[in-house]
């Protein structure tokens, strides 16, 4: 087995990294490693129907989807990956108590009494402070899994927190669950890099055979061209999302808007906007104008930016109508 030393933050090129791995070397491989602030989203998720796009937007952190199932996590600093490619026959593959059990012995040796519940988590006290998901490739399969450390419980909550009643879709959807740091269950004081070395060592005893490396110049290249070609690209991030319909009501100086769109790839194909508001010019204009724009706060701003937006909903802005866009 191949340990590979992880020290980039970076989430673009860090969940690149594992498909790179997965698809490109054939040893068996662990990796523990951290992300920046960001937020991932499960392989078959509805990307807006997942996040707090403003917050997303104001604390400029980074949307990223990776290739297994499961639903959306936060990461930051305070959480701790760990990742298993492994080997095996294609029809025992998938076996989420196997890689999840060497966490639950680390922690035991801590003291923390840790189970596994449900399809894929790890509690404390019923708490979950693991999700775990797998993706098989001919035959091998990754496995990997958050381990929340210190992580900031008030921008995950901030992050995920979604209007659910705002989407219609046949999208995978997250089930938000009580979460728990493990650092608020230790008896003595750790740092998440403390806990970052606990898990190596264990696996180290557990796989003597198992050897340190890191990425060479040539892995790190092709990384990042996997990633500029594919994990920054708005066509997996949201375009990938499923078909869905978007609905949302607000309520303005200028009356109450209600806006539906019908969104397919991530790009408006239709808009019907009603509401009591009292406009001078035709409002069909501008549902006409967002006609195959990318549903896209940057992007439908950026159309409308020029357009007189009080002659269609008068006392309403610019602002105040993007927003009811999402």
């Amino acid at each position: 087995m191949l340990c590979i030393v992880r020290e980039s933050t970076d989430p673009y090129f860090n969940i690149a990294a594992e498909e790179y791995v997965l698809r490109e070397f054939s040893e068996n491989v662990f990796m523990l490693w951290r992300n920046e602030p960001c937020v991932i989203v499960g392989k078959h998720q509805n990307t807006l129907a997942e996040i707090n796009m403003d917050y997303i937007h104001d604390n400029n952190m980074p949307v990223v989807r990776r290739i297994t199932g499961g639903g959306t996590v936060f990461h930051d600093l305070g959480n701790l990956n760990f990742t298993f490619i492994q080997n095996g026959k294609k029809d025992k593959l998938v076996n989420f108590r196997k890689f999840t059990k060497p966490v639950i012995e680390v922690l035991e040796t801590l003291g923390i009494e840790a189970k596994f519940e449900g399809r894929n988590d790890l509690t404390i006290n019923g708490k979950k402070f693991s999700g775990n998901a797998e993706h098989v490739y001919k035959t091998r399969v990754l496995h990997h899994g958050t381990l929340l450390f210190s992580s900031g419980l008030g921008d995950l909550t901030k992050a995920l927190k979604v209007d659910p009643a705002k989407f219609t879709d046949k999208a995978v959807k997250s089930v938000r669950s009580r979460v728990t740091n493990i650092s608020e269950h230790l008896k003595s004081d750790m740092d998440v890099l403390g806990f970052r070395d606990e898990i190596q060592n264990h696996i180290k005893r557990k796989y003597p055979e198992m050897k340190i490396i890191a990425f060479g110049d040539d892995d790190i290249r092709k990384i990042n061209n996997l990633a500029e070609k594919k994990y920054k690209t708005r066509e997996w991030n949201f375009g990938y999302s499923p078909r869905y319909n978007f609905k949302k009501k607000i309520k303005t100086n200028g009356g109450n808007i209600e806006f539906n769109l019908e969104v397919k790839d991530g790009v408006i194909e239709k808009v019907k906007i009603f509401g009591d508001y009292f406009s001078v010019w035709d409002t069909s204009e501008i549902e006409n104008l967002l006609i195959n724009l990318h549903h896209d706060k940057f992007e439908i701003t950026n159309k409308l930016k020029n357009i007189d937006i009080n002659a269609y909903f008068k006392n309403v802005s610019l602002e105040e109508f993007v927003n009811g866009l999402f």
